[in-house]
């Protein structure tokens, strides 16, 4: 049985997975919230992070903060 690596996954990428503007993903990996790794000038991302990271609703608690402040 052989595991098939993941690739990552640019902004525009996750962007487009997550049904957002990359404006947003820049947005929350600012603020320390959204699975994200640097790689020279880019961030990369792999989809299973990101997947993991909506299910535990981190989304949800950023539109809250956001909505508050």
């Amino acid at each position: 049985m052989t595991m098939q690596r993941e690739r990552w996954l640019s902004v525009d990428e996750i962007a487009a997975h997550l049904g957002v503007n990359p404006d947003t993903v820049y947005k929350w990996i600012e603020r320390k919230k959204l699975p994200a790794h640097k790689v020279g000038r880019l961030w990369k991302f792999k989809a299973s992070q990101v997947d993991e990271w909506v299910q535990a609703g981190k989304v949800a608690q950023e539109d809250t903060e956001d909505a508050e402040g």
